[in-house]
């Protein structure tokens, strides 16, 4: 059995905060690698909000905002995993030079 693969749902709020972002001078590609979000979906919601479609209703104000929190909280995710995969890439390469010494340099007079 296939298991589905599930979408992030992400709030108005939290799409507008991230819109702003890009607004204020970010690249879109540096805020995706932030939070951690689909290049794909950021460029919508900037197009949206450039056409005055991504709008936030007065009734979802409060269901929907997100906390300085909650934002923090995707940062560090998204930092997290980006550590994780520079710690791992690091694993790799000093695996690789240690091959050199494990197996002696060729050429070495001894």
């Amino acid at each position: 059995m296939v298991a589905k693969q599930v979408r992030a749902a992400y709030t108005q709020e939290f799409r507008l905060e991230v819109v702003r972002l890009v607004q204020s001078g970010q690249s879109q590609m540096q805020v995706c690698q932030t939070l951690g979000i689909p290049k794909a979906s950021l460029g919508s919601w900037v197009r949206q909000a450039k056409a005055g479609t991504l709008k936030l209703g007065t009734a979802d104000v409060a269901a929907n905002k997100v906390t300085p929190e909650q934002m923090e909280l995707a940062r560090l995710r998204a930092e997290n995993a980006r550590l994780r995969m520079e710690r791992d890439i690091a694993k790799k390469a000093a695996a690789y030079f240690a091959q050199d010494v494990l197996r002696g340099t060729p050429g070495l007079i001894k």
